[in-house]
């Protein structure tokens, strides 16, 4: 089992709380991964100060020496990326494919990042008087706060830290408690590479404390969050009053779109990918599909199976295609959802069950679900899954197809599958 600190200042260091807690492999709970300190408000007090001290030194160095911090990050990730990609699958829960793929993607966010630097400046601009020079730049903002989730443990901390750090920010994570082992490690990679002390913090912790304090704090001048809705929103309500800059990605409830003229066996399979990759534990999942009534059944069948080829277990085996729920209070949710759709009368097509045996009895597996006959006002139709749910809901025509897909309150990303290229390229 690894052991992992906070990172304030430079240092490795408990939680002041004295408080530690344990993550589990969510495919086989008898291994612990990890051991973590339950940070509170005073520790991301002290990493805000730490911030503070070390932001005018980073600020004061040119983008391109920032970037080239990022650039040999981006180096000795993908030197470790085997390393990496085994801990995010023991952590997460995603297949080692999933994993080896978001960790790759990290050293390239790094590398695009560090050749960015080159290009970072300001303009100059006409002016409307004789022998003036009009001109601007760009200055880094001051200290600022990241929030991450737990499904893209090493990708999301890398897109909201390579831009913070490459225009002279100095940077506070919190990641999420269900995985911050890539996190940690990033921030290792990063003083490696040579981040100087306190530039990059990293606070493991209570939500509601640490995230609270990185949110009311006026030494925080911006944050960029990623995760649920219900947070995002009290979080944004702490930033506006102080007019703090805020990025906020909430979720979604992404619909693809069938209509009757489409290849439905690449429609099952692009649903298919998009709905059970990732254990549907993506933002972008396709938790929806609105189908014309005409091909309905049809593509049913077709994704049903998909859905039954799907090899599910322990993403380090050979052969595995989806991997558990990241918990058990993940996976209760998940299964939940498919009582609560069936009770507002969707039909059970494939899946909805706890996977138990052998070996799936240690962990957070389900059956890939599809139900069919959705109606769109559904829970399962306008709620947040996150899990390996897909929902089939079927319209009279397009028209139709495109008012169910922007009837929820949520919108994130949606796709369409069909031959009519005009109607592809008008909506």
């Amino acid at each position: 089992m690894r052991s992992y600190q906070n990172l304030i200042g430079g240092e490795w260091v408990s939680a002041q709380s004295g408080q530690t807690f344990t993550n589990l492999n969510p495919a086989d709970t008898r291994e612990a991964v990890a051991q973590y300190p339950q940070g509170g408000r005073a520790d991301a007090l002290a990493a805000i100060a730490a911030a503070q001290t070390a932001f005018p030194g980073w600020a004061a160095q040119t983008s391109v020496a920032r970037g080239r911090v990022l650039s040999k990050a981006a180096q000795l990730v993908e030197a470790r990326k085997p390393e990496l990609a085994e801990l995010l699958t023991r952590e997460e829960g995603k297949t080692l494919a999933e994993a080896t793929g978001e960790v790759q993607r990290t050293a390239d966010i790094f590398r695009f990042f560090g050749g960015l630097s080159y290009v970072l400046g300001g303009q100059t601009i006409p002016h409307d008087l004789p022998s003036q020079l009009l001109y601007t730049r760009r200055e880094p903002l001051g200290v600022v706060a990241l929030i991450t989730p737990w499904n893209f443990p090493i990708a999301i901390p890398a897109w909201k830290m390579a831009p913070a750090l490459v225009t002279g920010n100095a940077v506070i994570i919190k990641p999420a408690s269900q995985a911050p082992a890539l996190t940690c490690e990033l921030a290792k990679i990063l003083a490696e590479a040579g981040l100087p002390k306190g530039v990059l913090n990293v606070v493991i912790g209570n939500g509601r404390e640490v995230g609270g304090e990185l949110a009311a704090n006026p030494g925080v001048v911006a944050l960029s969050f990623t995760g649920s809705y219900s947070v995002g929103s009290q979080i944004y309500q702490q930033l506006a009053p102080r007019m703090a800059r805020a990025q906020m990605e909430m979720g979604g409830k992404n619909p693809t779109i069938v209509l009757a003229d489409a290849d439905l066996d690449l429609a099952a399979r692009l649903v298919a990918i998009a709905g059970f990759g990732l254990t549907g534990q993506a933002c972008t999942a396709t938790s929806r599909v609105i189908v014309e009534q005409s091909v309905a059944e049809a593509f049913a069948a077709k994704l049903i199976e998909k859905a039954r080829a799907l090899i599910v277990g322990n993403g380090l085996k050979h052969g595995v295609t989806m991997g558990p729920a990241v918990s058990q209070a993940q996976l209760e949710g998940n299964l939940n959802y498919v009582q609560i759709a069936q009770q507002e009368g969707a039909s059970l097509l494939c899946g909805g069950e706890r996977l138990t045996d052998g070996d799936l009895a240690h962990g957070y597996f389900m059956q890939p679900t599809v139900l069919g006959n959705v109606k769109p006002t559904a829970r399962i139709a306008c709620e947040e899954v996150f899990g390996p749910v897909i929902g089939i809901i079927p319209v009279a025509g397009f028209e139709e197809a495109i008012a169910v897909a922007n009837s929820v309150d949520v919108g994130l990303s949606a796709s369409l599958v069909t031959r009519d290229f005009k109607k592809a390229m008008l909506y």
